[in-house]
This record gives structure tokens, C-alpha cells and sequence, in this order.
């Protein structure tokens, strides 16, 4: 498949995806916040940093979620999988270093005595599922 775009154009596109607040991250916000859960956002507890900046914490419960896309995390699901064709090395090997920092955090996180959740992309397809997936979590 033939990239439509310039890479000036491919570049700009790029710059704009945001790590903070996306889309899916506001989503499992507002269902938690409906349901009367409170948390700090972005790593924060404690007076400072946990492994990874967790788009979740709780604090009070020891617990923190991570809400992943699962093209940049190189998730199982058919959006996970596809791997761009152009410049192909460059994006098997970002995927790849993302993969292996996630699994460093969250062990990070594991060994400090937080439990870890991650919500994929994917997964909001279904709300009633994640809603009993988030409840069980936090029970």
C-alpha cells in the first residue's frame, strides 16, 4: 500500500498524536468517575512519579491503569498486528522497544506492590464488558 501522504505531511500527522488524555483514556475516565471511583492521573502518588506515568492511579488501593492503543503497543488484537510496509524496520523496532518498556514498567510497578491494569483500545468496543472488567479490578 502506497502512503497518499508527503512525508512532510506523514511527519505533521504524527506530531499530533497525543499520549495524554486521548479518546480512549477520556472514555474509561468518565465510565470510572459515573461509578464514583476517584484517582490522580498520570503517575502521580504519593507526592511523586510511578514507573511509566500510569494514565490511572488509586492511590488508596495500590492499584493503576494504563489505556494503550494497540498499534503503539503491539497489542494481539488484528489492529496490534499491522505493521506499516513503508519504513518497516524503523516501526518493528519502536514497536518493539515499547513492548519491552511496558513489560519493564509494569514489573517495576509489580515489585513496588501495585496491582496493574491495562485497558486496550480494542476492548471499549464492548462497554458493558469493560465496565464489569474495571469493577472486578477495583473491587
Amino acid at each position: 500500500m502506497v502512503d497518499r501522504l508527503t512525508p512532510e505531511q506523514r511527519s505533521w500527522n504524527m506530531s499530533r498524536i497525543r499520549n495524554k488524555n486521548t479518546k480512549p483514556e477520556l472514555l474509561v475516565r468518565s465510565l470510572l468517575h459515573a461509578k464514583g471511583y476517584r484517582y490522580r492521573l498520570h503517575g502521580s502518588a504519593h507526592g511523586g512519579k510511578l514507573p511509566g506515568n500510569p494514565d490511572l492511579v488509586f492511590a488508596g488501593r495500590h492499584k493503576v491503569i494504563f489505556v494503550n492503543g494497540c498499534f503503539w503497543h503491539f497489542h494481539d488484537c488484528r489492529a496490534g498486528q499491522h505493521s506499516p510496509t513503508a519504513n518497516a524496520e524503523f516501526w518493528e523496532a519502536k514497536r518493539t522497544r515499547t513492548r519491552n518498556r511496558d513489560a519493564e514498567q509494569r514489573q517495576l510497578l509489580e515489585d513496588s506492590g501495585w496491582e496493574v491494569l491495562t485497558v486496550w483500545e480494542c476492548e471499549l468496543k464492548d462497554i458493558s464488558a469493560l465496565e464489569q472488567q474495571l469493577e472486578r479490578f477495583l473491587a
